[in-house]
């Protein structure tokens, strides 16, 4: 039992995951669970008790029984004791005060990456402001690598999302040479599968290998097919750079999208087995979002934002190249508006940097939540400069095939620009070489890659 007093009034928090939920931040999805706090002055002592909780206690108190659910063995089998030396002494609110200290730097924070569970980092975020939530993440540093570098310090890297509503060739190709003229890309090229078919899948799967080899872009392809999808391409020999998967952070929730770990962990072997990386081996793409478990009613009595760090468990196991919170996606059931998405995204990002992830973020909002693209503009520059890994680039910020609000080519520019932020170095050389940007990373106002790849075009869409 979990209690205090504020005033006259006494609160008493049950459990640990109780305490959790009524310390969150207000969001239309915990309302939706009812687990959220009645009013604010519960929600504050909520957190004023949380605050002085220590870390050690989440060692002792299982959010979701161990018994039952394959990502708490995941999260408690996987606990680095020796990591988590240095911090064991403290509680959530002293937790909070190291990491915006001089003590916690790049280094110290790599550190106790292992030794950290996701449901400590997720109770430090509930009592932390926005700066605090800022701050504690630029200090992170995440390295991936696969053909290119991703999340070294001033840098910010994009996805390339070339959608299209009925997988047509020319109209991928056509946003795909878009993207690259205003150099985004070196995050990877994504595809969101309008079709989840195996010809469809080992079509643009061919198709984006094409476009990387013949001008030898230093960057990976990945078609967001589900896993399962994307295991019988690696065996029809296809060119698969990634491997995609939408994961979450409980065992049902993780069943309602069809998957397990030991499927996740077959795929990630079958990717490495491919050695088709050239720097490194980061093969692995996940994309989560808050909601998402309470959407498939599997949340177990968690608020959604510790449903959500607790699915950066499963990512961090398989060492991906990328993670992205797609973080207004689901709709206003779940982050109602600008002010909720903003303070989600913002989370997601610190959340998974503390534990060790390359994590970017989806800026983007559903057309019936109260948001619009001034809040992503916030959400985007706050997120850049939080040390954000990567971002979307989408024709327009407007996606035809998913039809949901994202960033657009023109967004990473300007914020390359506001923060003087660069591209991976290696796609940042390929950009030069190519007479995209100039050798002051600005972008040429009459590039020369048009002629560079109309041949290509001409031979892979026949365009005239």
């Amino acid at each position: 039992m979990y209690k205090t007093h504020l005033g006259h009034q006494s609160y008493d928090f049950k459990t640990l995951r109780n305490l959790m939920a009524k310390a969150s931040p207000p969001r239309s999805g915990d309302y939706l669970a009812g687990v959220a706090a009645g009013n604010n002055l519960e929600r504050v002592a909520a957190q004023w008790v949380l605050a002085d909780v220590p870390l050690k206690q989440f060692l002792n108190e299982a959010l979701v029984p161990y018994e039952l659910d394959e990502v708490t063995r995941l999260i408690i089998d996987g606990h680095d004791s020796g990591a988590f030396e240095t911090i064991s002494h403290l509680t959530v609110g002293d937790f909070r005060n190291w990491l915006l200290s001089e003590h916690a730097t790049a280094e110290t924070l790599t550190a106790i990456v292992p030794g950290l569970m996701p449901e400590m980092v997720a109770a430090v975020s509930k009592i932390m402001r926005i700066q605090d939530l800022i701050l504690a993440a630029k200090k992170c540093r995440v390295i991936t690598r696969f053909r290119g570098t991703i999340g070294l310090e001033n840098r910010l890297s994009t996805r390339l999302q070339p959608n299209h509503p009925t997988d047509n060739p020319a109209g991928v190709a056509a946003s795909l040479l878009d993207g690259l003229l205003y150099g985004c890309g070196d995050a990877v090229i994504g595809i969101n599968p309008a079709s989840d078919n195996l010809e469809a899948t080992l079509r643009l799967l061919h198709m984006l290998d094409d476009v990387i080899e013949r001008y030898q872009i230093p960057t990976q392809s990945c078609v967001l097919a589900h896993v399962t999808m994307t295991l019988k391409a690696i065996g029809q020999g296809a060119p698969v750079d990634l491997v995609f998967q939408s994961i979450a952070g409980t065992q049902k929730a993780n069943d309602s999208f069809g998957i397990n770990l030991n499927l996740l962990n077959e795929a990630h072997h079958a990717a490495l087995d491919l050695k088709r990386g050239t720097l490194g081996g980061n093969c692995m793409y996940f994309e989560t979002g808050q909601g998402s478990a309470l959407s498939a009613n599997a949340h177990e009595g968690l608020d959604q934002q510790t449903c959500e760090v607790r699915a950066y468990a499963v990512a961090r196991k398989f060492k991906p190249l990328l993670v992205n919170t797609v973080v207004g996606f689901i709709g206003p059931e779940y982050l109602y508006d600008g002010k909720q998405i903003i303070r989600a995204g913002l989370e997601d990002h610190f959340c998974g940097k503390l534990l060790g992830l390359p994590m970017g973020c989806d800026v983007c909002y559903t057309n019936h939540a109260e948001a619009d693209q001034d809040d992503m503009d916030m959400l985007l520059t706050a997120f850049a400069a939080a040390g954000g890994t990567f971002i979307m680039g989408v024709p327009g910020a407007d996606d035809v095939m998913l039809n949901y609000q994202s960033t657009s080519f023109h967004d990473a520019l300007y914020v390359r620009q506001v923060l003087g932020l660069r591209p991976a170095p290696e796609f940042e050389q390929w950009l030069q070489q190519h007479h995209i940007f100039n050798a002051d990373n600005q972008l040429l106002q009459q590039p020369e890659a048009p002629a560079l790849f109309k041949a290509s075009l001409q031979k892979l869409i026949g365009i005239r």
